[in-house]
């Protein structure tokens, strides 16, 4: 899913600021009696612990769908973080001390440190019973937005679409607000007893039982437990609590605890809807026992035999959308839509198989087979249903031939790709021989006279020539694959095709390319040579001149710059040093050598492990080439047919003597020199003298 930026005017309008209502939660706040103190003489202060968050969907004013925030991404910048009420700074109230997430919920714990107006209404407001509610201040830095028809798994739990989930965000402050998302949540107060352990003790139990009822009631559907639902009248803050005790919350959560479990116990996952039924409405274990054996007779009632029918809605979609799930293939969803790959996914949840998805498309087209055992026929109703039933409704081939188009493209690219970004393309109609003229005598524009005449320029001699060919390989699925049911095979084989033509436009390319000794020579005066040419500052410089000191046939220049340098495997750290490098130090004590780098930037590196290869007319791992932006004046052209750059992958039935699946690929392309004057090659001769490699 695509990530978006909370200002997105496609998902909402407001703020990135959330004010996110807990849903439901609960806020305990237990008051220090006023005589007492800590050891060091300061008062104590009351203390209070809520679930902030619940981590469920909410409705927040600017955003258009319910939001959920991911609380994995929530940044916590400390423990201490400030507690307001109503969100507003100047109505402090105190800090937390602890914040966790734990279940899927944001618990919060700390004390009424603010002596405040709004401070002492919560403490003295909760006491009396009035249900406060919590909210969180988030700023929110990353959301997705989950569409309809598709599902996301957010703190431990799926929601369905359309939602919007808050996948980064930053916690600000916790407040207390007196109205929540859904009006159910709840407070209570107790006093502190005499000890600071008895305290925390009391705090605990109360909370451990406030959310062991939450959570029954959140897993199950189920309303929770109220701990106090009578509000209490106002009073001094004393050593009193008028609430139910620490025991009895315990005794009554245990209690559901066990009604859920004996509920459970009786529908035995076999009676989910009872079962979702009495723990919601609070059955008791008899109601439910009784009602479970009454369904149970219902079900043991004969019944009339069930017409099967095989499913038609089956379609070539959903068997390709099946193959690209199973083979782990990325960006499903941007190829096919939410439905399609719902379909596949309910269909065959276990993936699918090479077998089942022949069987599949035989059976949409006639094949009255249930299994794969006589396989000349389910390939034959596969493949040609025409030949058998007359009819077709699932193209078996096309299906093939989509998915290993898939990772067809994954080969091709996985081998070198340099030859594309040093050559001009070229789009032609059919594989005829086609030749390029160059304007010579008369490139320029001329002046036009009072008659409003253009003269015309002509074409002259200079004319490449290039012509698309057809390089192709064919593979086979054999019966090995489809007995052992490898759905994997589809996607291998496509994937060796695909390197194959990759590693053959590589091989017709830089066999061109190499094949130069008549185009790049002096009395083109677009090669140097010698020892002062090795790729240096000082060499690159001297090809650099002599590149931009080209002219056309009337003498004057051709005005192309240079812009790529192409070396060798072995001279790609040099070529990188003098592209990127802005100084360059020679420090040897008899040479005087700048330090600034003339050449930083000048020149983008394009390195070629074909340039030294041995099995290449031409090859040389000193031989550097300074070439033209293939746009201003190519040195090189391939030509595609049709314009197709990529191969064209094909899947049929095998011949009658070979069972199994064949696929063909093949590419339709063609390499030629164009223009000497788009390029400078140096070369670094050399001699052997004495056992060792000297200049020439």
């Amino acid at each position: 899913m695509p990530k978006s930026k909370p200002h997105d005017p496609a998902q909402f309008e407001g703020e990135s600021h959330l004010n996110l209502l807990s849903e439901p939660g609960a806020i305990t706040i237990e008051a220090a009696a006023e005589a007492e103190g800590t050891a060091d003489g300061k008062p104590k202060l009351p203390r209070f612990t809520m679930v902030a968050y619940t981590g469920g969907p909410m409705r927040i004013a600017g955003w258009r769908f319910p939001v959920v925030v991911d609380l994995a991404g929530m940044a916590i910048p400390s423990q201490n973080r400030p507690i307001r009420f109503g969100h507003d700074m100047q109505s402090g109230v105190g800090h937390t001390q602890n914040i966790r997430i734990e279940d899927g919920r944001l618990l919060a714990a700390g004390v009424v440190s603010r002596d405040t107006a709004a401070a002492r209404e919560i403490v003295v407001s909760a006491r009396n019973g009035f249900p406060w509610q919590a909210s969180i201040g988030a700023s929110v830095e990353e959301f997705e937005f989950i569409k309809e028809n598709q599902k996301a798994i957010v703190n431990g739990r799926e929601f369905a679409g359309p939602i919007n989930v808050v996948r980064k965000s930053l916690l600000g402050e916790i407040s207390f607000v007196d109205l929540g998302a859904d009006g159910q949540t709840s407070a209570s107060v107790a006093a502190k007893a005499s000890s600071l352990q008895q305290e925390e003790k009391h705090m605990d139990d109360s909370n451990k039982a406030v959310d062991a009822n939450q959570d029954a009631a959140t897993d199950n559907n189920a309303p929770a437990t109220p701990t106090n639902t009578e509000p209490k009248p106002a009073t001094k803050v004393e050593a009193q609590y008028d609430g139910p005790s620490a025991e009895q919350i315990r005794a009554e959560a245990l209690a559901e605890s066990n009604r859920i479990n004996e509920i459970r116990r009786h529908c035995d996952g076999q009676y989910s809807e009872i079962e979702a039924r009495a723990i919601r409405e609070g059955w008791t274990t008899d109601r439910c026992q009784a009602e479970v054996a009454l369904e149970a007779l219902r079900r043991s009632r004969p019944k009339a035999p069930a017409a099967h029918f095989r499913d038609n809605t089956l379609s070539g979609a959903t068997l390709e959308a099946a193959c690209l799930l199973t083979a782990g293939l990325e960006q499903v969803d941007q190829i096919f839509d939410g439905p399609t790959i719902e379909a596949a996914s309910r269909r065959f949840r276990g993936g699918i198989g090479l077998q089942e998805l022949l069987l599949e498309a035989a059976w949409a087209n006639g094949y009255t087979g249930r299994n794969f055992r006589d396989s000349r026929s389910v390939l034959r109703f596969a493949f040609r249903p025409e030949l058998e039933a007359g009819f077709s409704t699932i193209d078996i081939g096309g299906i093939l031939s989509n998915v290993a188009n898939k990772f067809l493209l994954d080969g091709f690219f996985s081998v070198e790709r340099t030859w594309r970004n040093i050559c001009a393309t070229r789009n032609v109609s059919d594989f005829k021989t086609v030749t390029s003229y160059r304007l010579i005598g008369a490139d320029q524009y001329e002046q036009v006279a009072p008659g409003g005449e253009l003269k015309h320029g002509t074409l002259g001699n200079e004319q490449y020539t290039n012509k698309a060919d057809t390089y192709g390989l064919m593979l086979s699925i054999d019966r090995r694959d489809i007995i052992n049911d490898d759905l994997g095979a589809i996607t291998t084989v496509p994937r060796k095709l695909g390197r194959g033509s990759g590693l053959k436009i590589n091989d017709i390319f830089w066999a061109t390319f190499l094949n130069n000794s008549t185009f790049f020579s002096a009395g083109n005066k677009n090669y140097i040579s010698g020892a002062d040419t090795v790729l240096s500052i000082d060499g690159l410089t001297k090809g650099e001149v002599t590149f931009m000191d080209q002219v056309d046939p009337e003498g004057k220049p051709i005005g192309i710059m240079p812009a790529i340098l192409l070396v060798t495997t072995a001279l790609s750290a040099v070529g990188s040093q003098l592209y990127k490098s802005m100084e360059l130090r020679d420090t040897t004590a008899s040479t005087k050598y700048p330090v600034s780098n003339p050449h930083q930037g000048k020149f983008r590196v394009e390195v070629s492990r074909y340039l030294s290869n041995s099995q290449y007319t031409g090859n040389s791992s000193k031989a550097w080439y300074l070439l033209a932006e293939p746009g201003d004046l190519p040195v090189i052209e391939v030509a595609f047919l049709n314009g197709q750059e990529s191969p064209t992958i094909e899947t049929a039935d095998a011949d009658f003597s070979v069972l199994g699946v064949q696929m063909r690929g093949y590419h339709d392309f063609g390499v030629g020199l164009q223009d000497p004057r788009a390029a400078r090659v140096q070369a670094f001769p050399f001699t052997w003298h004495r056992g060792e490699i000297v200049a020439a």
